[in-house]
């Protein structure tokens, strides 16, 4: 299995950013916050070129789950969906939790991993196909 689930996505950076926003709600996650990473690194005189908006994305009830058995993860929270642009084409992509949680040898959060994985494709495929 991947550890990244990519999707190709049509529309325009604000447009595909509006429907992620709207899916991730739809969903019962909120958005945490957006970095720019462009802009960001421009600001430290680093020319990245290419879009990349990075969203951070939470349930807090899964999120007090996976804490309650191992705060340790709190590393890797909040899950983040990337939007960028690659060779002209926008991309929407996340980290497969099955795959990060994993590291962590923690087999009683193997279902809550799931599910959240589930999720997370989930409201990236709802953005790609609204």
């Amino acid at each position: 299995m991947k550890t990244v689930y990519e999707r190709s996505v049509s529309g325009d950076i604000d447009e595909i950013g509006r429907r992620l926003e709207h899916a991730v709600q739809a969903r019962k996650y909120g958005v945490l916050g957006c970095i720019d990473l462009r802009e960001k690194m421009k600001s430290k005189g680093v020319d990245l070129g290419s879009a990349c908006l990075i969203y951070e994305v939470c349930n807090p009830i899964r999120a007090k789950q996976v804490l309650a058995s191992e705060m340790s993860i709190a590393t890797v929270l909040p899950c983040r969906i990337a939007l960028y642009e690659s060779e002209g084409t926008m991309k929407l992509a996340t980290l497969r939790p099955r795959s990060i949680i994993a590291g962590f040898d923690r087999p009683e959060l193997d279902d809550e991993a799931s599910q959240v994985e589930e999720d997370l494709k989930a409201i990236i495929d709802d953005a790609v196909s609204s």
